[in-house]
């Protein structure tokens, strides 16, 4: 059957999560930890054995096998020392090429069940992303899983058509992009992306979780060492927020402290024994001061904290203009709009759904007759959607 007839896989691979499921639909089928838990058992033994070619064939074979990925991932970590995690995205780029092929590996045949064969492909990547990363990107997907076409888009361009419900999807303004890595301002005019004008901090959701382990862990609370990153990571998901005022929270807390601290409850990894402990001033101290598309945009109050503040910005250099002006002349007011949706968190995912249902998906994606011809060389830029303004 003809692939473009079929529905395209949309996987967007973030730092922390990765999102994938196909083109047409409103959300994606899976949301998955961007991790691999390997059994290097099998590698190093056939790295220090001194057996013959069969049995070393054999190990590598084993260890091919025994990966795994996603929360299975981090369970098989805390139930057996005989497997180590593998992080293939850092800070919005992929930095282990053997880990993600593994992983798209497993999503593409164990969750979503599709032969890679039948299906064009939209992949995203991060605005900073360099040309030689797509390349790589075109030869798995080419080479490994042979895949009939393949698409990569920029994140923060999928997000911008993401934040439009209108027929008429107008492709330009600024996407604040907070995901679990990186944290990015990109403008985009039109659908592409201006590149000199991006803005980048390596300052995300992780070290969110990461302060928050900090604050729970010197405040010495109950928490296995074991599965304290996994603790931090949930209480950040489920009860943080951002506030307008961090003295008023203090105080809050501090006069009502049985309606604003929070109980977590967990069961420790290696003896099975409960354990509890409280969540009290990281509720707000974790997102503080971390300046939308992505999860880390989540927290209650960020969109208005957001307006707020760019508001103030705005309104200064309107009357720093006036001063410069001659008397009796007024600038025009600025209005800030900051575009929030309940589907932010996959943002991304879901602006790749659209653009992939779309006529101009397949006539827009490198073939794989075209990579056979030219190389992975033609990964290198991909064309923006006109049919789209």
């Amino acid at each position: 059957m003809d692939p473009t007839t079929r529905p395209a896989v949309v996987m967007d691979n973030g730092t922390g999560y990765t999102k994938m499921g196909f083109a047409g639909n409103v959300e994606p089928c899976f949301i998955l930890p961007t991790v691999v838990a390997l059994n290097d058992s099998f590698l190093n033994q056939s790295r220090t054995s001194k057996a013959n070619w069969l049995a070393q064939h054999s190990a590598g074979v084993m260890a091919d096998l025994d990966f795994f990925i996603g929360e299975e991932a981090f369970a098989k970590y805390r139930s057996s020392s005989i497997y180590n995690l593998r992080y293939p995205i850092e800070h919005g780029q992929v930095d282990n090429w053997d880990a993600m092929e593994r992983y798209w590996q497993q999503c593409i045949f164990n969750y979503l069940r599709c032969d890679p064969e039948d299906h064009y492909f939209l992949l995203t990547e991060s605005p900073l992303t360099a040309p030689e990363s797509r390349e790589y990107t075109g030869e798995i997907m080419f080479e490994t899983f042979n895949v009939p076409g393949l698409y990569i888009a920029v994140n923060s361009v999928l997000a911008l058509a993401a934040g439009y419900t209108t027929s008429k999807c107008e492709m330009t303004g600024v996407v604040v992009d907070v995901g679990d890595g990186a944290s990015h301002v990109v403008p985009v005019a039109d659908g592409y992306v201006i590149g000199s004008s991006i803005k980048s901090i390596p300052i995300a959701g992780k070290d969110v979780t990461l302060f928050i382990q900090q604050l729970m862990r010197e405040r010495g609370e109950n928490v296995p060492p074991e599965d304290s990153f996994d603790v931090a990571r949930r209480v950040k998901e489920m009860h943080c927020y951002t506030c307008s005022d961090i003295v008023k929270e203090y105080n809050k807390h501090d006069k009502e402290p049985a309606k604003y601290i929070k109980q977590w409850r967990g069961i420790k990894p290696k003896t099975g024994a409960p354990y509890s402990c409280d969540i009290g001033y990281e509720r707000f101290l974790g997102p503080e001061n971390i300046v939308l598309s992505g999860g880390s945009t989540m927290f209650k109050d960020f969109g208005k904290r957001l307006q707020r503040d760019l508001k103030k910005i705005v309104d200064a250099r309107a009357l720093a203009f006036e001063a410069k002006l001659d008397a009796g002349v007024k600038s025009q007011p600025v209005e800030v709009n900051v575009v929030s949706h309940p589907i932010q968190r996959f943002a991304v995912w879901f602006g790749g759904s659209v653009l992939a249902s779309t006529p101009e998906f397949f006539s827009a994606c490198h073939t794989k007759a075209e990579y056979e011809e030219y190389g992975a060389s033609i990964c290198r830029s991909n064309p923006v959607f006109k049919g789209m303004y």
